[in-house]
C-alpha cells in the first residue's frame, strides 16, 4: 500500500485523546485505522489480579513497546497486524487480538505516544492534547468507576501515587515534539477543522 501515513494523538490521562481520535476516524471511515497505546502493556499471567493491580501503569517501561513499533512498521508496509487487547477489569492482556488492516492514515492514541523516539520516528503527525489537570481527574474518575469498574478511592489513589507523578516525568514533557498542540481534545472545534485539512493533504 503506498502513502500510508501514521498519526499520534499523545496527552494526560482523561485530556481527550480518544474523543478526538473518534472524531478524526468517524470523518475518514474505512480511510483509516485506530490503535490505543493501552492495548500495548505487557501481558502479566504470572503474576496475581492483586499484583498486577500495583504495577505502575503510566511508566514507559509498561508497555510492550518492541511490538508496538514492528506492528506500526507492519501497518506502514500495507501489512495487517493482530493488536493484542487489554482488559482493564483484570489488569491483563486479554487472551483475544483484533486483527487490523493497513489503511492510508493509521492514528495511534495514548498518554506515551511521544515518549519513545523511535515511535516517534515512525509518526508522521504528531498531536499533543492539552487539558487543565482537573478536569482530566474528573473525568478519569467518571471513566474509571463507570466503565472499567473500579472504586472511586482505588482511582484516586492511582492518581497520586503514578498517573500524576508520572504525567509530570515523561507526558507533559513530550509536549514539545508535537506539531500540533490541542487546547480541550475532543471538544475543539478549531483544532480538529485544521487536522482533518491537514490530514486531507497528505492523502
Amino acid at each position: 500500500m503506498k502513502n500510508v501515513i501514521i498519526i499520534g494523538i499523545a496527552g494526560g490521562s482523561g485530556s481527550g485523546k480518544t474523543t478526538l481520535a473518534r472524531n478524526i476516524a468517524e470523518h475518514f471511515g474505512d480511510r483509516i485505522a485506530v490503535i490505543r497505546h493501552d492495548d500495548y502493556y505487557k501481558a502479566h499471567d504470572n503474576i496475581s489480579l492483586a499484583e498486577r493491580a500495583l504495577i505502575n501503569y503510566d511508566h514507559p517501561q509498561a508497555f510492550d513497546t518492541e511490538l508496538l513499533v514492528s506492528h506500526l512498521k507492519a501497518l506502514k508496509e500495507g501489512k495487517s497486524i493482530d493488536c493484542p487487547i487489554y482488559d482493564y477489569t483484570v489488569h491483563n492482556r486479554s487472551d483475544r487480538t483484533r486483527r487490523v488492516e493497513s489503511r492510508p492514515v493509521i492514528l495511534i492514541e495514548g498518554i506515551l505516544i511521544l515518549e519513545n523516539p523511535e515511535v516517534v520516528s515512525l509518526l508522521d503527525m504528531k498531536i499533543y492534547v492539552d487539558t487543565d489537570a482537573d478536569v482530566r481527574i474528573i473525568r478519569r474518575i467518571r471513566r474509571d468507576t463507570r466503565k472499567r469498574g473500579r472504586s472511586l478511592d482505588s482511582v484516586i489513589k492511582q492518581y497520586l501515587d503514578t498517573v500524576k507523578p508520572m504525567h509530570d516525568a515523561f507526558v507533559e514533557p513530550t509536549k514539545r515534539l508535537a506539531d500540533v498542540i490541542v487546547p480541550e481534545g475532543g471538544k475543539n472545534p478549531v483544532a480538529y477543522g485544521m487536522i482533518i485539512d491537514r490530514i486531507e493533504k497528505f492523502l
